[in-house]
């Protein structure tokens, strides 16, 4: 590899795994405030329906219960792994997909979840696998479609996360980032990557009548019989019937 495509795979590689890595220093950088400090941060996350709530809407994706390490662990490689995807496949939209995620999944919460706090980032996760998965599935592109299947196999369990199972789970941030991720599938669906187009699929978005070979063929080389009437036709065909046999008679050599 050539020393500028080195650099270009170095400056892909910082921006792909880069941005996750920052998400996650920061949520990691707030669950350490909470645990070491008695500020009740679970208050940033989304009350529905009240005015002071939709502050959450930003800020809760960074809160995570202080007494269940598991809660910010369980967030925390899904989260890095499904934007890396995100930025790597889709580098176009990505920033805006992820915002659409980020503020429409928690204004869907704030709209219709039930009066409690709702914190973490499960329904950003739950949000980039509805994208990612949907996206794929619509663009039929084999790339995409790959990641699809990558996406399900790693993560087709949590569509259990959307039914109403625990009462300490926000099942209603888990639905509403799923549904704001496949919202954003569809939206998003005619930008970014796309499959392949034959030329001739390009030729006819833009206009342009396709190429008659068998027209021109036919201009350029013309039958020469077709000029002909009825008579000087019927005419080469008696010519073409009839046929001259010449016999060449040798004797043998006991005749000489």
């Amino acid at each position: 590899m050539s020393k500028s495509g080195m650099n270009q795979f170095e400056t892909n590689a910082k921006i792909i795994f880069g941005y996750p890595a920052l998400i996650l220093i920061f949520t990691w950088s707030i669950f350490i405030l909470e645990i070491s400090t008695d500020f009740e941060f679970y208050k940033l996350g989304i009350l529905p329906r009240e005015f002071s709530g939709l502050i959450g809407i930003i800020t809760s994706p960074f809160i995570h219960s202080a007494e269940d390490v598991k809660h910010i662990l369980s967030n925390s490689v899904p989260i890095f792994i499904l934007t890396a995807s995100l930025i790597h496949f889709y580098k176009e939209i990505a920033p805006k997909v992820l915002t659409i995620i980020w503020l429409g999944g928690g204004f869907l919460t704030w709209i219709y979840a039930r009066e409690s706090y709702h914190i973490g980032m499960s329904g950003v996760v739950y949000g980039l696998t509805g994208f990612l998965f949907t996206s794929g599935a619509i663009r039929k592109y084999k790339p995409l479609m790959g990641l699809s299947l990558f996406v399900v196999f790693l993560y087709g369990s949590l569509i259990w996360g959307i039914l109403p199972l625990e009462t300490k789970v926000s099942w209603e941030g888990h639905l509403s980032g799923l549904i704001v991720g496949v919202l954003a599938a569809i939206i998003y669906r005619k930008e970014g990557p796309q499959q392949p187009k034959f030329r001739y699929e390009i030729e006819k978005e833009m206009g342009i009548e396709p190429i008659d070979y068998e027209n021109i063929w036919r201009s350029s080389f013309p039958k020469e019989n077709e000029s002909l009437d009825e008579e000087n036709q019927n005419q080469i065909k008696r010519e073409d019937q009839s046929f001259t046999y010449t016999y060449h008679i040798r004797k043998s050599e006991d005749e000489s």
